[in-house]
């Protein structure tokens, strides 16, 4: 008589409660131990790279000092800061005087100025088009393939299109192509700005996040003097070609750029996961023992979370759609992200009246600033109540210039616009790193390559308005200001993320509440939903062990019933 089957058991889940990554599982592994501040550390030099390719446009685009056949002289800054003049009567270039830091830009070569300056904006415009779908792209690229993938995907595209840039026949092809570039570069930005974070404990995200800031400052500072050294725009940019081909060393080495444990976790990817965790531990000096089964194991708490071995789980960003918190605070942090970038140009503009390279070197001096004052402050106050004063700070003044720039001096306008600088960009850095920590890590890359995204949308205005012959400045600067002011109020909803654990899951990301505006440092629950302090005797996950130890038993004797009463039947 055959032997009658059993049920089949329904499809796992995956753990029903949270696996707290930070807390049990990366500690076994060293945590923020010697390997594993090495690996940090070297996700800050690409962004040196990245930064190169990022400002590179401002040098080609840059106009230089010209002289119309029935106009006036046009004259433009070393960074492509050109001024407003009437040149509805050009019709032709003539003259060349460079006065930027290069001698040959893609104005120059195809004689961009006149009736062909619109060209110019249009350039702009396509190239920061790239950086937003390669943003989006390649955020989730790395979602479905891991952060290791997702850079060496957009490494291999970046590689052959900055050296076919060099090339361009053309001003068409030159826009396919540095659209490409633009893309490719977002994808090695965003792959190594999310592996870095998900590398951290909670004490120390902020500091190695900023860190890798005053790396992007520095190639920003660096570009002038390469470019001084190039002089053509076609060799400055085979230089940054092959300067971005140092990266693959990160491809060739794992030990260099490993694929992130957390994420590999939080999709039910075990087997990789636990590959991983033993490459951390032996680099970071960590004794794992002759037996990886034993009590104090290093996959003990990960192996007691599931039944079976599951199997692997992605998400896409149409997954958060269906949170009830996730995609408010996406939503309210990218448009945070959109109004700082797009309010730059409002003071970047009172700072051409300086002349010359000034203006260049003064923005980067205020965004160094802001850098420092992230580092003092953050982990100080709060994520929310720095970029709530930063927010505050940058609408009054915006407004301030709105309101009073044909009464200040030079002098006033100049700091007001210099301050305004410096919050915006603080505004920024700090939403793209407050949303880095609210959106979960299974659609972390997805989430925030979208609102870096929105924040190249932002970047776009300027060239919008230079294309529309500057007719909508003003009221594009009343907008974003009242913008701002309005912002305050939808930030007020956001969660306090300091020193907690990232989210990993959807669930665990939507658990995130937000605190009272007024509330203790060490207090991060809501005073009306508190019960008191907690039972001693109550651990929820010795109850939830329990209950999947309990689950098993009646599994299992469940089974040897089945099998005794099959063979009485025999």
């Amino acid at each position: 008589m055959t032997r009658p089957r059993s049920p089949a058991s329904p499809p796992n889940p995956g753990p029903l409660i949270h696996m707290d990554f930070d807390g049990r599982v990366w500690p076994l592994a060293g945590g923020f131990g010697r390997y594993t501040r090495l690996v940090a550390a070297a996700a800050w030099l690409p962004n040196v790279f990245v930064a190169l390719g990022f400002f590179s446009d401002k040098l080609y685009t840059a106009i230089p000092e010209h002289q119309c056949p029935e106009g006036p002289t046009l004259t433009g800054g070393p960074c492509g800061d050109n001024s407003t003049v009437d040149n509805s009567s050009c019709s032709g270039s003539a003259g060349y005087q460079s006065r930027g830091w290069l001698e040959n830009t893609i104005v120059t070569q195809w004689d961009l100025i006149c009736d062909n300056e619109w060209k110019v904006p249009l350039e702009q415009i396509c190239n920061l088009i790239g950086w937003l779908f390669g943003f989006i792209i390649f955020g989730c690229i790395s979602d479905r393939f891991g952060r290791r993938g997702a850079f060496i995907a957009a490494l291999v595209v970046a590689l052959p299109l900055g050296l076919a840039l060099s090339f361009s026949p053309g001003y068409l092809s030159f826009l396919s192509i540095r659209a490409g570039f633009g893309a490719a570069l977002a994808g090695i930005f965003l792959s190594f700005y999310i592996a870095r974070l998900e590398l951290c404990t909670p004490g120390h995200r902020l500091m190695i996040t900023m860190i890798g800031g005053f790396f992007w400052l520095g190639g920003e500072l660096l570009l002038p003097g390469l470019a001084v050294l190039c002089l053509d725009w076609k060799i400055l940019q085979g230089a940054i070609t092959g300067v971005l081909l140092l990266l693959g060393g990160y491809w060739c080495s794992r030990l260099l750029f490993p694929e992130s444990p957390r994420w590999l976790l939080a999709t039910q990817q075990l087997s990789r996961c636990k590959s991983e965790l033993c490459q951390f531990s032996k680099a970071n000096g960590v004794d794992l023992g002759e037996n990886i089964t034993d009590r104090d194991s290093l996959f003990t708490e990960i192996d007691s979370f599931w039944e079976v071995f599951p199997r692997p789980r992605y998400y896409s960003l149409c997954s958060i759609f269906g949170t009830r918190l996730i995609w408010r605070n996406a939503l309210i942090l990218g448009f945070s992200t959109f109004i700082g970038c797009g309010i730059r140009p409002c003071f970047a503009r009172n700072l051409m009246v300086l002349g010359g390279s000034v203006p260049y070197f003064l923005q980067i001096g205020s965004e160094f600033l802001a850098c420092i004052f992230l580092c003092i402050t953050v982990n100080h106050w709060g994520r929310r109540a720095v970029l709530l004063i930063c927010t505050i700070l940058t609408g009054f003044c915006s407004l301030l210039l709105l309101a009073l720039t044909q009464y200040l001096f030079n002098g006033a306008s100049i700091a007001i616009s210099v301050l305004g600088s410096f919050c915006s960009h603080a505004m920024v850095m700090l939403s793209i790193f407050y949303a880095s920590e609210v959106l979960p890590t299974v659609i972390r890359g997805s989430g925030l390559g979208t609102i870096l995204g929105i924040s190249m949308i932002g970047r776009a205005a300027l060239p919008i308005i230079v294309l529309q012959q500057r007719s909508g400045f003003f009221l594009h600067h009343v907008v974003l200001s009242s913008f701002c002011i309005l912002s305050v109020l939808s930030l007020l909803l956001l969660p306090e993320t300091k020193r907690k654990s990232l989210p990993d899951t959807l669930r665990q990301g939507d658990s995130m509440r937000r605190p009272p505006l007024l509330l203790h440092p060490t207090q991060d629950s809501m005073p009306l939903l508190h019960h008191g302090k907690p039972r001693a005797d109550y651990n929820p996950d010795s109850y939830a062990r329990l209950a999947i130890s309990t689950k098993k038993m009646i599994r299992t004797g469940s089974k040897s019933g089945e099998e005794n009463k099959a063979l009485t039947v025999e």
